[in-house]
């Protein structure tokens, strides 16, 4: 749902104030923080950001996705979640935000161990801004 997909997109990038830049400050339309792992051909950015591992945080220079829009960064968030086995769990989750974040944990999106709830806290708070609004 959009909902999920915009609740992820700003928890991941500051509700677009923190979003992954190029050396040169140019934008990577990455809202996703979308790794760049082997397969990928297209362009990327390094970037320094904190991983988990057994627990413990790290900050470490990584490699992420770089694309010319965020159309483009949306479509290919999609795509992997669509297309990639290990999150075809969380697609089944159907409306359930909290059911869909763990799913997104579980299958490794972000080494982070509180994400799933980072994800529900941000989902949980626009939808009341919005009932609100």
């Amino acid at each position: 749902p959009a909902k999920f997909m915009i609740g992820q997109a700003a928890l991941e990038s500051g509700w677009g104030k923190r979003e992954i830049r190029g050396a040169d400050g140019s934008p990577s339309f990455n809202v996703f923080g979308i790794k760049a792992g082997k397969s990928w051909q297209g362009p990327t950015v390094d970037v320094k950001t904190t991983e988990y591992i057994d627990g413990v945080p790290h900050k470490v220079v990584q490699k992420f996705r770089a694309y010319e829009s965020y159309a483009e960064a949306f479509t290919d968030y999609g795509n992997l979640l669509t297309k990639n086995p290990r999150y075809a769990k969380v697609l089944a989750h159907g409306d359930d935000s909290a059911r869909f974040a763990q799913g997104l944990q579980q299958a490794g999106y972000a080494t982070d161990p509180q994400y799933a709830d980072k994800i529900v806290k941000v989902i949980n708070h626009a939808a009341i801004k919005q009932m609100t609004a």
